[in-house]
């Protein structure tokens, strides 16, 4: 009788370390989901109010004064700069509803966890493409390009790029939530077995 008593007691013990440890877990889930909606939120913001209006002067003839032309410089003129907003767009949109989801189940359907992990697998795809096109472009208008003869823009228009170098590192740290978000089941797969 006293040996079923600790053996009863131990497996109580045991079985209310493991909740802890989901609990643990669960709000770790949340936290990094919360923080993921935000980054690529404040990104999709940032990019979608950035533009810069500079007046430019430009000669046309050799004899003559130049004339001022204002140039704006707008997030949507490039298409990898529209698919950078995009991207995040979708991945702040899938933030939230994930977030949902994740308060809704709560570790109660591994098929519905699981399904979870695969689109937050897919963010991780969407945002680090959207990244890296956005930050191919950005790279070419901070340094130009003397091959093909494209000069460097962001010498006139630095505070279009400031700010499109800021939303970049923010949907950067997105990414890289997300990306956590896809290794702690795999690290808590990993544990159990």
């Amino acid at each position: 009788m006293e040996g079923q008593g600790k053996a009863m007691m131990m497996e109580g013990v045991e079985n209310s370390k493991g909740r802890e440890k989901a609990a643990v877990g669960g709000a770790c889930d949340l936290v990094l989901r919360l923080l993921a909606l935000a980054l690529t939120l404040a990104a999709a913001i940032v990019v979608g109010v950035d533009n810069h209006t500079k007046v430019v002067p430009i000669k046309i003839l050799d004899g003559l004064p130049p004339v001022n032309v204002p140039v704006p410089a707008k997030w949507h003129y490039l298409s990898a700069f529209v698919y950078f907003l995009v991207a995040n767009a979708i991945a702040s949109t899938y933030g939230a509803f994930s977030l949902v989801l994740a308060i809704i189940n709560k570790g109660k359907s591994r098929g519905l966890g699981s399904l979870i992990t695969v689109l937050d697998a897919l963010m991780v795809a969407l945002l680090f493409s959207g990244n890296g096109a956005a930050s191919a472009v950005g790279v070419l208008g901070y340094y130009g390009n003397s091959h093909v003869q494209w000069k460097k823009v962001c010498n006139v228009f630095d505070n279009f790029c400031h700010q499109f170098a800021a939303s970049v590192l923010l949907s950067l740290l997105g990414s890289a939530a997300f990306l956590l978000l896809v290794l702690l089941p795999l690290l808590r797969l990993q544990r159990r077995n």
